[in-house]
């Protein structure tokens, strides 16, 4: 059952209304339930020691420069990404994601490491229909959620060690990217930064190759909502290496943000309980995998070019095992199939939101197909012993 004052409140909140369909994108007529035990052994922890291991992976890319070419990093930028994590340069956020049933160890499906989206809908509007819900006696007065995000955030950027302008970027016609960004900035400013927003397309290059903004400031520091594979290979990502800026999120993200990352962290931490096996397209282990196995891009948003394919071929092209897109021209991974479960004909993955290394939340995205697209929902949970 939908709370009391939907409407008002999806507005109050930037979200449209339609009388008879809800809010785009979100439901509320059902909710995800979980033991507090569940929350931190069967998500915080599997999160905490994945996060662990991408950290000794990127250890291991100082010595080994083959990781960032079987991720395709072009080698102009090898040293920019490996001076990065031995910097330690800061980063801010980012969402794994699992399936999982409620009994079966979490098995990571991804890691949207570099631009998760469905932020807001995480950190604030699923804490409002919490408190709302239990003002309207639709769920138990005890009822808590793992939601931090919002702090962490905050936290987050006042340590940034940001001591002049923040500016925040990403492409201006992508409604769920700006609204990211929006937020971002909302948090950021709540932790006493200076902000200004501009556009991608509106970054421009001095003649010392800095970075400059609509009124010829120099950019310093940039949050920036943008696949870093994009921004390498575009003309303008030629003075990355000069322009001194400091990025939110760290050109190491480059790293964790490829899906590359998968039979890396297999491939070092082979049987770990929370992977699934994976392996490089090509690669002779492949015929490890004798079950159905998922083929995925390098690189792609939104599930777009994935496929489920079923002794050894796709079984057909609807959107249950395949989804569209442009993606795939750097190269594929396959990786064990571990579908997802399912609840009334609806599909969740389960995603644990990082903030500067830390779990910090949890999300729920439910769709009508075994591939996460972009159509599904976001779905609300509750913590209840």
């Amino acid at each position: 059952m939908q709370r009391p004052g939907l409407a008002e409140t999806a507005r109050a909140h930037g979200y449209e209304h339609h009388t008879h369909g809800g809010v785009p994108y979100w439901e509320e007529t059902a909710y995800y339930r979980f033991t507090l035990k569940q929350i931190e052994d069967d998500f915080e922890r599997p999160a905490t020691e994945i996060d662990g291991m991408c950290f000794e992976l990127l250890d291991q890319s100082l010595r080994d420069e083959t990781v960032y070419q079987r991720l395709c990093i072009p080698e102009a930028y090898w040293d920019y990404v490996a001076n990065s994590w031995r910097q330690r340069d800061k980063d801010l956020y980012g969402r794994m994601d699992f399936s999982y049933d409620g009994t079966a160890p979490a098995k990571l499906l991804e890691y949207n490491a570099d631009t998760p989206t469905t932020l807001y809908e995480s950190s604030v509007f699923q804490w409002l229909w919490l408190e709302d819900a239990k003002a309207a006696g639709l769920i138990p007065q005890s009822s808590d959620q793992a939601a931090e995000i919002h702090e962490h955030l905050v936290s987050a950027f006042e340590n940034t060690r940001t001591e002049g302008l923040l500016h925040l970027a990403c492409m201006r016609d992508m409604e769920d990217d700006r609204e990211t960004v929006k937020y971002l900035e909302e948090c950021a400013q709540e932790a006493g930064l200076k902000t200004d927003f501009l556009a991608m397309r509106d970054i421009g290059i001095d003649k010392d190759g800095l970075f400059t903004d609509l009124e010829d400031r120099v950019i310093a520091d940039l949050f920036k909502l943008y696949p870093w594979e994009w921004i390498m290979a575009e003309e303008f990502g030629r003075y990355l290496t000069t322009s001194g800026v400091r990025f939110l999120e760290p050109p190491w993200k480059a790293v964790l943000s490829n899906k590359g990352l998968l039979p890396l962290l297999w491939e070092k931490f082979e049987g770990h309980p929370y992977l699934l096996p994976a392996y490089f397209e090509g690669d002779a282990k492949v015929a490890n995998l004798t079950g159905d196995y998922v083929r995925k891009p390098l690189l792609s948003r939104q599930g777009a070019n994935i496929e489920i394919v079923r002794r050894g071929k796709t079984a057909d092209r609807t959107k249950h095992v395949h989804s569209e897109g442009d993606y795939g021209g750097e190269g594929h991974i396959v990786q064990a199939f571990h579908p997802l479960p399912a609840f009334d004909g609806k599909y969740p993955v389960m995603g644990c939101w990082m903030v500067a290394g830390q779990p910090a939340g949890i999300s729920i995205r439910e769709g009508e197909t075994l591939i996460t697209n972009g159509e599904a929902n976001s779905i609300p949970h509750v913590i209840l012993d």
